[in-house]
């Protein structure tokens, strides 16, 4: 699963608005970079570690990370913002999961989310 560099990684760093990193720079380089200079907001290390977890995968590059943080932030961007239209609909501001099932229900491209798969999914019951 290693991202060549090149348009992949062009497109990521356009897809965050940013110009792209010099030779010697890192692009979305993580906890140093305070705020909005910061390309990816999740931590590059956690997400390499779920990538490594997978037994499927054995290198991941730099770039392929940024790439996956870069679009499951974006991701979920989309899928808080379609679930906040059902939320206002009850005239709230908080997000429950009501909201989520409606906007997964009613937008064809969250269909594969759709299921018994996350009928009853507790986070606090993976975790524990």
């Amino acid at each position: 699963m290693a991202a060549a560099a090149g348009p992949v990684a062009a497109a990521a760093v356009a897809a965050a608005g940013a110009e792209p990193a010099g030779p010697g720079e890192e692009a979305g380089a993580g906890p140093q970079c305070p705020g909005p200079a910061r390309l990816a907001r999740l931590p590059l290390a956690r997400v390499k570690a779920l990538v490594k977890a997978d037994p499927d995968v054995t290198l991941a590059s730099q770039e392929a990370v940024f790439v996956l943080a870069r679009a499951t932030e974006l991701f979920v961007e989309t899928i808080a913002k379609d679930a906040y239209v059902y939320a206002q609909q009850g005239k709230r501001k908080t997000l429950q999961r009501k909201d989520l099932d409606n906007a997964i229900e009613a937008i064809d491209e969250f269909a594969f989310l759709e299921g018994e798969f996350l009928l009853g999914f507790s986070w606090f019951q993976y975790f524990q």
